[in-house]
C-alpha cells in the first residue's frame, strides 16, 4: 500500500480515487453504478464529507429528469438489476425534498409491482429469464423494497420480502456444505440447471457475497417491533446459517475467498475480490450489529479475525498510481447463466471470465468493507 493509505481513512481514499476519475454523465443507470454510488455516498457520512454527496447527487442528476423518469430505464425488461441504483433516490429525496426523486422512486416500485413471479411467489431475475430466481437479484431488489416498506409501504410488503429470501434459500441451499448454489430455475429447463433441483451447478463467490449483503442490507428496515418479530427472525436465521459456510471456505493464507468457492485448488480458480469485499462486509457487519447468534457455531472474536484477515487480504491487492489514487485489482468482470451467447455455468465458464482492476462490483464492496473496518 502507498503512503497515502496511511493519511485518510481507506474508505475515503477509495472514494475520491473513484471521483477523480468519473465525471457527470460518465456513469450510467446500472447496478453496479448505483452501488458505487451508494458506497460513496456512505465514505462522506461516515466521515464528515459533504462534498461526497454533492458529487454523487450530480451524478444522479444527469439520469433523473425533472418529472421524475429515468434516463435509459426500461420498466418493459423487468430487470431486477434496474432497481438497485435506486436505492440512493431515499437519500436523494430526503436530504433534498425534491419530488423527482420520490417520483422515480415509485416507478421502481411500480415494476415490482408487476414483475412476474414464478408459481411460489417468487421474483423473476428479468424477463428474460423466465422462471429463475438467482442470488444475485435478493441485492438489486431486496434493500430497495425494505426501504419502501419502511419508509411508504405497508406490511404486507415485508411478508413479500422475508418471502423472497426463504424462497430462494430453500431452493438453493445445500445440506453438506451450507452454501447456497447461484441460482434456481423452478421449471428445471435451463441447460445450466439440474432437472431435479432446478440449481446451478456450482457455489459462485459473488453470488453468495451479494446475498449475504442482501440479508444484512434487508434488515437495516425491518422495524425491530413485536409486530414485525417473526419477519426479523427468519432473517436472522438466514444470516447466522451462512456464518459457518463463509467462514470454512476462506483461504487462509491470503484471507480471501474464491471465485469458485468450494474448489481452492483447482486449476485456474483464483482469490477473487469483489466476493472477499462482500464477505468481510458481512462479518463485520454481523457482529458491529450484534445479529451474531450463539448458535451460529461462531463467535464474535473469530468473526471479526476472519474479517480483519480478510481485509488485509483486500488492502494487499490495492496499488497506488503517480496522482495518489488507488486501484483495486483481482475482481471477476461479469458473470451469468444463460443469455446468448449461453453461459452454462460450468466450472470452465466461470474461470474463464475476464478478471479486471477498477470494477464498480468489486470497488463498492470494498468502500463498503472498509467503512466497516475503520468502525471496528
Amino acid at each position: 500500500m502507498t503512503s497515502g493509505i496511511q493519511k485518510d481513512p481507506v474508505s475515503v481514499k477509495m472514494s475520491l480515487s473513484v471521483m477523480k476519475r468519473y465525471f457527470p454523465g460518465q456513469v450510467l443507470w446500472h447496478y453496479e453504478h448505483g452501488l458505487v454510488l451508494q458506497s460513496i455516498y456512505a465514505a462522506g457520512k461516515k466521515s464528515g464529507r459533504p462534498d461526497f454527496s454533492a458529487w454523487v447527487k450530480s451524478m444522479y442528476d444527469t439520469k433523473i429528469n425533472p418529472d421524475g423518469t429515468i434516463n435509459s430505464y426500461k420498466p418493459d425488461e423487468f430487470n431486477l438489476d434496474q432497481i438497485n441504483p435506486g436505492k440512493h433516490l431515499f437519500d436523494l429525496y430526503k436530504d433534498t425534498g425534491d419530488i423527482k426523486y420520490r417520483n422515480a422512486i415509485e416507478t421502481l416500485r411500480g415494476q415490482l409491482r408487476s414483475q412476474p413471479r414464478t408459481q411460489s411467489g417468487g421474483f423473476w431475475h428479468k424477463k428474460i429469464y423466465p422462471w429463475q430466481m438467482w442470488l444475485d437479484g435478493l441485492y438489486m431488489a431486496g434493500p430497495f423494497y425494505a426501504r419502501y416498506a419502511a419508509e411508504f409501504g405497508c406490511d404486507a410488503d415485508f411478508e413479500d420480502i422475508v418471502h423472497q429470501f426463504e424462497l430462494v434459500y430453500s431452493h438453493t441451499h445445500d445440506a453438506s456444505s451450507g452454501l447456497l448454489y447461484h441460482a434456481w430455475d423452478e421449471s428445471c429447463k435451463q441447460l445450466w440447471a439440474d432437472p431435479e433441483t432446478g440449481c446451478s451447478p456450482h457455489f459462485w463467490g459473488r453470488a453468495l457475497g451479494w446475498f449475504c449483503m442482501a440479508v444484512l442490507d434487508v434488515l437495516d428496515w425491518i422495524p425491530d417491533t413485536e409486530v414485525h418479530y417473526s419477519q426479523r427472525i427468519k432473517l436472522l436465521e438466514i444470516a447466522n446459517s451462512l456464518v459457518v459456510p463463509v467462514l470454512s471456505v476462506q483461504d487462509k493464507k491470503t484471507g480471501l475467498w474464491y471465485q469458485i468457492l468450494d474448489m481452492p485448488g483447482r486449476v485456474k480458480n483464483y482469490p477473487e475480490t469483489s466476493a472477499s469485499a462482500m464477505f468481510v462486509y458481512f462479518l463485520y457487519k454481523m457482529v458491529r450489529t450484534g445479529w451474531l447468534r450463539e448458535k451460529s457455531g461462531s463467535d464474535k472474536k473469530m468473526l471479526l479475525d476472519a474479517a480483519g484477515k480478510g481485509y488485509e487480504g483486500l488492502c494487499s491487492r490495492i496499488s497506488g498510481d503517480a496522482e495518489g489514487s488507488l486501484h483495486l485489482a483481482g475482481i471477476c468482470s461479469v458473470a451469468g447463466l444463460g443469455g446468448n451467447p449461453y453461459r452454462d455455468g460450468s466450472y470452465e465458464y466461470y474461470v474463464k471470465e475476464a478478471v479486471v482492476s477498477d470494477d464498480f462490483k468489486g470497488v463498492g464492496p470494498f468502500i463498503l468493507a472498509s467503512i466497516e473496518a475503520e468502525s471496528v
